[in-house]
């Protein structure tokens, strides 16, 4: 919310200083995001009239004017400017005028030559006073302007732009009047509210209107106006002050429009009314109807989606924008003026669906008083008749169904609770009659009945938070919290999720930082999610649906660098997925039906060492990232398996498992989609629970054993489908308990024939680690162990000794 403080100061003028008051706003939840003047400063400046421009002597863009300053005689200058020209009021720098500075310094007008012509000054445009990027000719005044009088004065550049950040709950304050309100009730101050005449009609002509949808509207009000000059000139003041609050000037019934909607916080809307087919219908929209907008795209619409309408179809966006069929122009004669009430649910969202918003939008969707709907008619149709001219008809107010006022009560010793400070009850009743609130007390208790304007007031903390804010916050005591403070000590099982990243970075990694909404292709192909959770209010058109894998932010950090020629990227993430499922709301982070659990997931891409002379350059493989995750995860031990994932390569991936439950994926990325990605080479990918990574067991003392372990190489001939672990696992399932180990040391695939090697078969050396803490092995024992194991897994996979 953006305004001049003159504006704000007709209403309500409080013997503060601007400093102060922005200071008072801020602290009473109206929070000033900014303060800067209405113009830069500049002195020397004041009106003038040209008297006559004839051209240069020696140029033929420079005219010599004889300018009107206020002064005994006519100042002789040289001028530039297209539009110089007799009979035109003009800014006009004296001699020893400073002007805003261009490079840091102030200019200073003195007395000049221009090829030969003397000038005593120079005739100004708005750039060059710094009012505006208008640098086409001069700045125009109107044909009233004093001459003589100093701009600043005339055009009152001496005050002070105030932009407000305000809450959503705030709706009252979004105008200057709803401000000055405020204002008024924080400070005492008087109120000055305008007195609105209604506006007698000339003629008895209406529009038909129909509401046909009370939850959409509550009341209608509107009127019909003829006769109007839509080609009359904006008045100067009024042009200023919408510029100050930010909204240029477009035509006369236009800015006035806007003008009640700065100065009241109602949005209107003026029809062209020989556009408009037989009568209007409030309705909610027909699936299939469009309706081009003023802003020149068309929208479709749907039966969430408020419009009115005539015989003909859809002319306006009901609270957000008009339609162009309607809209008035050079030739509008007669026009009707429409002020609504507009259910808030029904308009909250409505503009967002279409990729735009508005001021009519913004303010519906957080309430406008309902109450003052025929005044604010009444107020545009006098300004409409005081500029554009015109008759004005009967005033047409349709009242439907308007919200009902719940009345809140405040007890006043939890207000005091609340607060932390003590609170009377007369002090609360003084809050609620400076805010203007009707209320009646009992017995330690108040009962407000919120007014039309109030849409925040709806329990008793609000209550509670205007009895602090009016008293103000500055007044509660600088009492330090009475409070245990407790560690949190983390159990000794259990690291943080820093750790995590520590350890990542030792292993060459940098973390990354990814939206947790993506674009739903990669839902759909990296992570094999046909139906993401959607995003109802992107920030983007296709950041539309939330991750249920970090996969696809990995691969988009990928590619970032890569278009940047980054040759070598390893990369981690620390992050939340969403994934559904029937889990009920259980906390600040919870959602009714999804799960949000984080996950930490990995990508290199490149080479698997830092470029250096000490070691060749290679890609880094599956085997590399493999040796990362079991760095992650030790000292846990996981078990690595085949299994299919849509986003990794079928052949060089696997799934994790811990403590008998799979805890991620790892691999290579597929094929497809490092082609349908455009990459140079396949990445490698992992991601991991880390509620499982965090998981760090202490170690168990063991002795050490009093024995020496026995160690026995084996080659076992398989076929190359069977599996490392599960051969493994095989030969360490001795009953006996001697088999500490199996460690896999070597493996043997001839590519021509060979004795004792079929086609399909390889051979594998492993070494056994056996051990007998209480006693010292025999070769009998050994041997039987071995063989056990040999015989195991034969049994088990069709094993056998190379001979």
């Amino acid at each position: 919310m953006q305004f001049p403080e003159s504006w704000l100061r007709e209403f309500c003028n409080p013997p503060l200083s601007t400093r102060q008051l922005a200071d008072l706003l801020t602290m009473a939840g109206l929070e000033v995001e900014d303060l800067r003047p209405a113009a830069p400063p500049f002195s020397g400046v004041v009106v003038a009239q040209i008297l006559s421009a004839e051209p240069h002597p020696q140029a033929d863009r420079l005219r010599v004017c004889s300018v009107d300053a206020g002064g005994p005689e006519p100042l002789q200058i040289v001028c530039g400017a297209p539009n110089a020209r007799a009979g035109l009021k003009v800014p006009l720098a004296m001699v020893g005028a400073e002007l805003p500075p261009a490079d840091g310094r102030p200019l200073k007008i003195g007395v000049g030559q221009l090829r030969g012509v003397e000038s005593r000054g120079m005739l100004c445009s708005a750039r060059e006073l710094k009012l505006s990027e208008d640098h086409g000719g001069l700045l125009e005044l109107a044909p009233d302007a004093p001459v003589g009088a100093s701009l600043r004065d005339w055009l009152q550049l001496d005050d002070t732009i105030f932009t407000l950040k305000l809450t959503p709950n705030l709706a009252h304050a979004l105008s200057v009047y709803g401000i000055a309100r405020e204002v008024s009730a924080l400070t005492g101050a008087p109120l000055c509210t305008p007195a609105i005449a209604p506006v007698p009609p000339a003629h008895d002509q209406r529009l038909p209107v129909e509401v046909q949808a009370p939850d959409l509207c509550g009341r209608f009000s509107g009127r019909i106006v003829r006769g109007v000059d839509t080609g009359a000139t904006t008045p100067r003041w009024m042009v200023e002050r919408l510029a100050r609050c930010g909204q240029r000037s477009v035509s006369a019934l236009v800015d006035i429009s806007n003008y009640v909607m700065f100065e009241f916080g109602r949005p209107t809307h003026i029809f062209d009314l020989d556009r408009i087919h037989q009568g209007l219908v409030v309705r909610w929209a027909r699936p299939g109807e469009t309706l081009k907008l003023l802003n020149g795209s068309t929208v479709e619409l749907d039966g969430r989606v408020g419009v009115i309408a005539d015989a003909q179809g859809v002319e306006s966006l009901a609270g957000i924008m008009g339609g162009d069929a309607t809209a008035v122009s050079a030739a509008t004669r007669n026009v009707y003026v429409e002020a609504a009430f507009w259910w808030p649910d029904s308009v909250a969202g409505r503009s967002r669906r279409y990729n735009f918003s508005t001021d009519a939008g913004h303010r519906f969707e957080r309430g406008v008083d309902p109450a003052l709907t025929a005044a604010h008619i009444e107020r545009i149709t006098r300004l409409i008749i005081d500029i554009c001219g015109g008759q004005a008809g009967p005033l047409d107010d349709q009242v439907l169904r308007l919200p009902e006022a719940v009345p809140v009560t405040l007890r006043v010793a939890r207000a005091a609770r609340v607060i932390g400070m003590p609170v009377t009850q007369a002090q609360c009743a003084d809050v609620f009659r400076r805010l203007g609130l009707q209320f009646s007390e009992g017995e330690g208790s108040l009962t407000v009945q919120p007014p039309s304007w109030r849409f925040d007031l709806r329990i008793e903390e609000d209550l509670i938070e205007e009895v602090i804010r009016v008293i103000g916050y500055d007044r509660l005591p600088a009492t330090p919290p009475l409070a245990p403070v407790t560690a949190r000590v983390r159990g000794e099982a259990r690291r943080g999720a820093n750790a995590v990243r520590r350890t990542l970075a030792a292993l060459d990694y940098q973390e990354t930082i990814s939206f947790s909404f993506v674009e739903p292709r990669w839902e759909h192909e990296l992570a094999g999610n046909p139906d993401p959770i959607r995003v109802l209010n992107p920030i983007a058109a296709p950041l539309a649906a939330m991750r249920s894998s970090l996969f696809g932010s990995l691969v988009q950090v990928l590619r970032h660098n890569l278009a940047r020629k980054t040759e070598r990227v390893r990369v981690f993430e620390i992050g939340r997925v969403f994934l559904r499922d029937g889990a009920v709301a259980d906390g600040p982070l919870s959602v009714a039906g999804v799960r949000q659990p984080l996950r930490v997931g990995g990508l290199v891409c490149g080479s698997a060492v830092p470029l250096q002379w000490g070691e060749r350059e290679r890609t880094a493989d599956f085997y590399d990232l493999k040796g990362d995750v079991e760095s992650l995860l030790a000292p846990q031990r996981a078990v690595y398996t085949r299994a299919a994932h849509p986003a990794l390569h079928p052949g060089r991936s696997a799934q994790i498992e811990l403590g008998g439950r799979v805890i991620g994926h790892l691999g290579e990325l597929h094929p497809r989609w490092r082609q349908a990605y455009e990459l140079p080479q396949a990445p490698l990918l992992f991601e991991l629970e880390l509620d499982a990574v965090l998981d760090a067991p202490v170690p168990a003392f063991a002795p050490v054993p009093r024995q020496q372990p026995a160690l026995r190489d084996l080659a076992l001939v398989l076929r190359d489908e069977v599996g490392h672990d599960a051969l493994m696992a095989c030969l360490r399932a001795d009953p006996a308990g001697l088999i500490r180990d199996a460690t896999l040391f070597d493996i043997y695939k001839p590519q021509a024939v060979v004795a004792g090697l079929a086609p399909g078969e390889r051979s594998l050396a492993v070494r056994l680690a056996l051990l007998d803490p209480q006693a010292t092995l025999t070769d009998e024992r050994i041997d039987a162990c071995v063989a056990a194991a040999v015989a195991r897994a034969a049994h088990a996979f069709g094993a056998r000794l190379r001979t």
